[in-house]
């Protein structure tokens, strides 16, 4: 007969720990001369994107509106950002103009476990849409929203607020920051990451947070638009 004490103790000492994981707060601290720094780079980065990826803006809105001339260029949607407050988050339509209301008898299909809504192969997702969000170009106009200062070039993915209702106080802590264009969940494999460990690298970038972790996170974020993670 198969000894199933270790087992059953190893599933207590997990349940246990996501006990306390799920209980531990971090310390946070407002760092002032690096939220004055990043704040200028923000501004600086988000208004190069803008000038020098204006042809890019261009180009991709008119293969929208040619796949769908009925649809809009941009996709506006109300996220969650630092403490709670909520604000437009901008991006390139990457869907189907009816995309939100397709996504209530999508829900079932969900692949990720946790408080996100991913499936690989959405059939919302249209022709442009499936190569716009590979690259990541779809995020651009994300750059608005960072002049604005409603999310910065780098932090966490910024939530729905359907999603934030199943947070536990853990997973709140991911909104002590603003959220960013990129972040470390983005780098690291994205769709092949569920729920919990996209807060585990929230809380570690809130936890590590520098201009030169900054600045890597952005150069990595670079490399992958040329050379796409799983991203879908």
């Amino acid at each position: 007969m198969a000894d199933t004490s270790y087992a059953s103790s190893s599933a207590v000492r997990s349940s246990a720990a996501q006990k306390v994981k799920a209980t531990k707060k971090i310390e946070f601290e407002e760092k002032k001369a690096y939220t004055i720094l990043k704040r200028g780079m923000d501004i600086i980065g988000a208004i190069t994107g803008l000038v020098f990826l204006s042809w890019l803006f261009l180009i991709v809105a008119v293969l929208i509106k040619l796949e769908d001339p009925k649809g809009s260029v941009f996709f506006k949607q109300i996220r969650v950002g630092k403490n709670g407050k909520e604000f437009y988050m901008y991006k390139f339509r990457s869907m189907v103009s009816d995309a939100e209301e397709k996504l209530k008898d999508l829900l079932k299909y969900n692949e990720i476990e946790g408080a996100m809504f991913k499936i690989k192969e959405d059939p919302r997702v249209t022709k442009i849409g499936k190569f716009i969000r590979k690259t990541s170009i779809d995020e651009l106009p994300q750059l608005w929203n960072v002049l604005k200062g409603e999310m910065s070039l780098v932090g966490p993915r910024p939530p729905l607020h359907r999603e934030v209702k199943e947070y536990t106080d853990y997973d709140m802590q991911r909104l002590l920051v603003k959220p960013g264009c990129t972040g470390l969940w983005q780098i690291s494999g994205r769709n092949d990451v569920g729920f919990h460990e996209m807060v585990e690298l929230d809380i570690k970038y809130i936890r590590q947070r520098s201009l030169m972790f900054d600045l890597k996170i952005i150069l990595k974020t670079i490399y992958i638009v040329f050379i796409p993670n799983s991203a879908y």
